[in-house]
């Protein structure tokens, strides 16, 4: 996983809530075991008619927002079943970060867990980002991780909530089971440090 420090670019809004994760990357396309191609298949039934067309009317079609770097979706963003692939799906298709109002947690901790950053925003925050976007497409946002802020066009920063873990792995470009085998050393030194005082004991039992 690289390493995420700030994540700048245009907005793309998408201001329905209850986004569920079977609209953000459908069931048919869960059969792959790894991330390639699934960015294509971002809001599939949203954006393709069924002969495969795009739908020029959707937002990720339209030219204007080609390239966004943040998507503003709608409150409850990521809702229903449990797939990693809806993070891979959003990360493929472009996004490096994903604001809402709230998420549903198990999306939010399998995008933090994949280096897609969710970021929460007060109400009245979200509708300014809605609002600039719809209004010119080449409104730009910056999210600085380290110091937990969204800034936007007009300079004004909000800060958002992240827990420490997480933020220490996207900053370090770990997983999880990489920042375990980074306390490989100091795991090594614990054992031998305590197994004489495990062999004492047991001599003297």
């Amino acid at each position: 996983m690289e390493a995420i420090k700030r994540v700048q670019g245009r907005v793309a809004p998408l201001p329905i809530n209850d986004i569920d994760t079977d609209q953000i990357i459908p069931a048919r396309y869960l059969k792959v075991t790894d991330k390639n191609g699934l960015g294509a298949a971002c809001f599939s039934d949203w954006r393709y008619n069924a002969d495969g067309s795009p739908k020029p009317e959707f937002v990720l079609n339209m030219p204007e927002y080609t390239g966004a770097r943040v998507l503003v979706g709608g409150h409850n963003f990521g809702c229903g079943s449990s797939r990693e692939h809806a993070p891979w799906a959003l990360m493929g298709a472009g996004f490096g970060a994903v604001v809402s109002t709230y998420f549903a947690d198990i999306f939010r901790s399998n995008s933090l867990k994949n280096g897609l950053l969710p970021i929460i925003v007060d109400a009245d925050t979200h509708q300014q980002l809605i609002s600039l976007a719809q209004e010119d497409p080449n409104t730009q946002v910056m999210i600085d991780l380290e110091a937990q802020t969204l800034t936007l066009p007009d300079g004004r920063s909000v800060t958002f909530p992240i827990d420490g873990f997480s933020k220490h792995c996207l900053l370090n470009g770990v997983d999880q089971l990489g920042y375990l085998l980074s306390l490989d050393d100091k795991a090594s030194h614990y054992e031998a440090a305590h197994t004489a005082r495990v062999n004492t004991h047991a001599v003297r039992a």
